[in-house]
């Protein structure tokens, strides 16, 4: 028996001023559990011994998978239109 199809709904997103403003950052880290995964968007000042962070976000591992899946996506268009990006010291480790 097959499903029946359910009716579309549109997604009506809000977005505060402040978060639409966004936020700089120059490095990020990414840890994990077996449940979620927790992605801290920093920014680092040169010459300061310390970083703020300035979003925190925590999603579920399948989220985490299509997010990633997005991100590559954007990136090989991005590619495609303006140029392979340097990554720069590939001997760096990434964060």
């Amino acid at each position: 028996m097959a499903d029946p199809k359910l009716p579309e709904t549109a997604l009506q997103i809000h977005i505060d001023d402040a978060i639409a403003d966004g936020a700089y950052v120059n490095m990020a880290l990414v840890n994990h559990t077996d449940t979620e995964f927790t992605l801290d968007f920093i920014y680092v000042q040169p010459q300061q011994p310390k970083a703020r962070v300035k979003a925190r976000v925590i999603t579920s591992p399948r989220h985490m998978k299509r997010l990633v899946a997005a991100m590559v996506d954007n990136l090989q268009k991005y590619e495609a239109k303006f140029g392979v990006i340097d990554a720069g010291d590939p001997g760096l480790p990434v964060h």
